[in-house]
């Protein structure tokens, strides 16, 4: 059985966290190590039970807490090699620094971690693909678009998490300056409500079951305008409640914990 959950989610900081029978980690380390051991605690986790930290990529609301946490309670951190060449790992010992390459498998205890790249405005971003037993799991986060290598991976998951970043209203009508506005909608920014339904209702024919929708924007998004935006591309493809479960992850406490059996 796997078990996950969002720690916290959002562009001011996010951390998920995956469970199996043998093993606890974390996806990202986007806030303080105190706000991560508060929420760990609220789980009634410990964070010396935590035996890896899995990087998407390098930008601080993934990586905030990484050194202290790395340091305190003495866990490796896992990122590829461009992405350690951008982290501030001076407070992370050498032991504790792991690498891999994108789009090749690799072990953590009983799970086998599959990283895949993905589009976005850092050195070498990538999600997750996540097996216990025939079980899987996928995260995909800040991303500009989904194209077929992405929806691929993501092919065969009973849960994901996905980026349902901003409204494209909202955005074109924002405070952001004109270049941040095109940064974040182009295809190597952030990925909008529309496009996460829509990529939601396809992956219902490949087996999803429940979608977490994450690192909402605080300026361009709120959790209602994405969860109705969402069901929206889903009626259009006549899928209800009784066909897949959708959270919308809370910006600043966990949210529900999500099993996968």
């Amino acid at each position: 059985m796997l078990k996950c959950c969002s720690l916290y989610s959002g562009s001011s900081g996010n951390s998920f966290l995956i469970q199996s029978n043998h093993t606890k980690l974390l996806i990202d380390a986007g806030v303080s190590c105190k706000k991560l051991e508060t929420a760990l605690n609220d789980l009634n986790i410990s964070p010396d039970e935590i035996q890896a930290v899995l990087v998407t990529h390098e930008h601080v609301d993934h990586t905030k807490g990484l050194p202290i946490l790395s340091s305190k309670y003495n866990i490796p951190i896992y990122a590829n090699e461009k992405t350690w060449n951008h982290i501030n790992s001076d407070k992370i010992s050498d032991d504790n620094k792991r690498f891999f390459s994108n789009n090749t498998k690799f072990d953590i205890s009983d799970l086998v971690i599959s990283p895949f790249s993905t589009p976005h405005d850092a050195a070498d971003p990538c999600g997750f693909n996540i097996y216990n037993d025939s079980k899987k799991i996928s995260i995909a986060t800040d991303l500009g678009n989904i194209n077929e290598t992405i929806f691929n991976n993501l092919k065969s998951s009973s849960l994901i998490f996905l980026e349902s970043n901003y409204d494209m209203n909202i955005l074109k009508y924002s405070h952001y300056p004109y270049r941040l506005k095109q940064r974040i909608a182009s295809s190597f920014g952030h990925l909008e409500n529309c496009t996460a339904g829509k990529t939601i209702a396809k992956l219902i024919d490949f087996g999803l079951k429940e979608a977490f929708l994450i690192h909402l924007s605080k300026e361009n998004n709120f959790p209602e305008l994405a969860n109705k935006t969402v069901w929206e591309e889903l009626q259009k493809c006549n899928f209800s409640s009784d066909d897949i479960c959708i959270n919308v992850a809370p910006r600043d406490n966990t949210s529900k914990i999500a099993k996968v059996i």
